[in-house]
């Protein structure tokens, strides 16, 4: 049974989620760092990694909504080479558009005051990355 880990990354946070069972995604943490200092936030990915012990890991991969690789996806991209190279476990790209939206209607739904959304947001949004990428190869 493989353990994974999901990544949502922003450009101060990083929502951290993980699957001991690869059946279901619960929350982890949420990383922050300073404005695009994603060596910094490499760092503090690499030392989670070393903490959960995961053989595979999920980054979000924020396509643009017509599907296409902007800005933000080919930073995505920059950072799964670099994070694969430095842990040397698979990383997979999996496409995050809406993560965001339907986390924070989660939040919404439950009741949850604005204070603390911004604090859960990232770490949901994780969820819903590793989620569907689980349920993705489920379906295999």
């Amino acid at each position: 049974m493989s353990k994974y880990l999901g990544l949502d990354l922003g450009s101060v946070t990083c929502g951290v989620s993980a699957s001991e069972t690869g059946l279901i995604a619960h929350t982890v943490e949420t990383i922050r760092f300073k404005n695009e200092d994603y060596n910094e936030a490499m760092d503090k990915v690499l030392a989670i990694i070393e903490r959960e012990k995961p053989d595979e890991i999920v980054l979000g991969y924020p396509l643009l909504l017509n599907g296409d690789v902007g800005p933000r996806a080919q930073l995505s991209e920059e950072f799964k080479e670099v994070l694969e190279e430095e842990c040397g476990l698979p990383v997979h790209l999996m496409d995050e558009r809406f993560t965001t939206v339907e986390a924070e209607e989660i939040l919404l739904q439950a009741d949850i005051s604005r204070k603390k959304r911004k604090k859960k947001i990232d770490q949901l949004a994780a969820v819903q990355i590793l989620q569907y990428y689980l349920d993705r190869i489920g379906k295999r």
